[in-house]
């Protein structure tokens, strides 16, 4: 974004005023300071510093309280469902003489309560239509084809705003992360477009941090492990690099420097991410193939989260995720009674959270991923006719959703189903239509392949998941498994 043309338009009073100028989506607002705030946000979503971002569209909607396109990014920020929901009913409030774009963009993320993924690639192609000279619109386009796994399709929306705007450092970290995380693939091209981020802002140290993703994705752990130093280097205050040292010494087996890692990072976070960040070090344990202690140091964390004076969807949502970890620990060590536990846990707090965001779509999909929580739980306790009536309570509750992978948990649970029971074929059938971008999904694919006796195909998913070398509970649980594995067909 030309930042420049921003500051003219402040003097005639009006962002919106210089939209044609630009090129870009209006920023409709009277306030400069509001528009200050609101471009620092932008920069800071852009390269990847999200809670530096919310802090400036606060201050944004703080200086003006009918700011529609800041209350839009904030719902990006936002650290709850709650938060998500509550900016964009004030986005929609304020809605009322602001751009055609604007109200597209706030339709757009009204799409996610509801997993309306149709409706959600409808709007993001008609703001390419009406803003085709508009770089933030087609970079908007790419993340929505990319929520739908049209990863090609998003790549080709991101170098066209790259071809509209060179300079808009939110592209190539796009770029990065979609060639990182997305397939088909490409760790090469993720380094080339991280160079590129280093030469648009060679004093943004997130940068050197997300050179060390790129080389962990490449193997190449010591160098991530360098990266991280740098970046550190350049901003003390980063701590999730400091964070991401913690998984690399995690990886290698350093198990107490990693733990020493996490603790620096924990002091110096702020207490949105503390039991977030505690979570890594509890993965310690798995690493270190102790999953009984990781689940007890993860149990701490959730018995402790209202400690940090967190609003109570904020604190219930760090839970949340502790949680659903504590789960996958125990469906993986077959511990049915923690498990149990832990679900009705999960199920609590969910409840309470449907009752705060008070949206139906909302609801419903929440209690879509209850009921698939339940057949994992009771197809570990061997209760396979109760798993397969959650799989179904499952398809009904999202068959009206409009989004190609709506199916993909209930395929999960169908393919665990029959992976506990020993039907390998069936169970390979149903893991090829899950979502595969779950790392433990992809092992569990792997151990159906090996089950029924294609090896070779095997030993490359469980290749690929040993060396995934990001730090999920799902890798933590399966990468020692997958590395013998693998290399014991090699």
């Amino acid at each position: 974004m030309k930042y420049w043309i921003f500051v003219l338009c402040m003097f005639v009073g009006v962002a919106a005023f210089c939209a044609d100028q630009v090129k870009e989506i209006p920023a409709t607002t009277n306030s400069k300071q509001a528009l200050e705030s609101y471009q620092k946000g932008l920069y800071y979503l852009d390269v990847g510093r999200g809670l530096q971002g919310r802090d400036e569209f606060l201050k944004a909607v703080k200086a003006d309280p009918t700011f529609s396109h800041a209350y839009f990014y904030l719902s990006i920020a936002a650290l709850s469902p709650e938060e998500f929901k509550e900016s964009l009913d004030l986005a929609e409030k304020n809605i009322q003489g602001k751009s055609e774009g604007e109200k597209i963009l706030v339709e757009i993320n009204r799409t996610f309560l509801g997993n309306d993924a149709a409706k959600r690639l409808q709007l993001a192609q008609t703001l390419v239509q009406k803003y085709p000279q508009a770089p933030r619109a087609w970079l908007r386009l790419g993340f929505m084809q990319g929520s739908i796994n049209h990863h090609e399709d998003a790549r080709k929306s991101f170098e066209k705003a790259m071809e509209l705007d060179p300079k808009l450092i939110g592209v190539p970290v796009a770029l990065v992360n979609s060639y990182l995380f997305n397939d088909p693939r490409n760790f090469d091209k993720a380094k080339h477009f991280v160079q590129q981020c280093s030469q648009l802002q060679p004093k943004e140290a997130k940068f050197y941090e997300l050179m060390g993703d790129v080389d962990r994705a490449r193997k190449d752990l010591v160098s991530a492990r360098d990266a991280y130093t740098k970046a550190l280097q350049m901003d003390p205050s980063l701590d999730v690099a400091r964070l991401k040292k913690g998984h690399i010494n995690s990886f290698l087996g350093n198990y107490d420097e990693a733990r020493a890692d996490y603790d620096k990072a924990i002091a110096a976070t702020e207490k949105v991410n503390k039991t977030g960040y505690a979570n890594f070090r509890a993965l310690t344990y798995l690493h270190a193939g102790q999953p009984k202690v990781a689940m007890q140091e993860l149990q701490k964390l959730v018995d402790s989260a209202d400690s940090y004076g967190l609003p109570k969807e904020q604190s219930d949502g760090a839970k949340l995720g502790i949680l659903n970890n504590e789960l996958l620990i125990a469906l993986n060590q077959n511990w049915v009674d923690d498990a149990q536990k832990v679900l009705n846990q999960i199920q609590a707090i969910t409840e309470e959270s449907i009752k705060r965001v008070n949206d139906p779509s909302y609801a419903r999909r929440q209690n879509a991923n209850l009921a698939l929580l339940a057949g994992q739980v009771a197809a570990r306790k061997k209760d396979y006719r109760t798993a397969q009536s959650k799989a179904e309570e499952d398809r009904k509750l999202v068959e009206s959703d409009s989004s190609p992978r709506k199916l993909e948990g209930y395929y999960g649970l169908l393919a665990t189903i029959e992976l506990l029971q020993g039907n390998y074929a069936k169970a390979v059938d149903l893991f090829k239509k899950a979502d595969q971008t779950i790392i433990y999904v992809q092992y569990q694919y792997g151990l159906a392949l090996e089950g029924a006796g294609d090896t070779q195909e095997s030993a490359k998913i469980f290749g690929e998941v040993a060396n995934y070398n990001f730090n999920l509970v799902d890798f933590a649980l399966a990468r020692n498994d997958a590395r013998v594995k693998r290399y014991a067909k090699s």
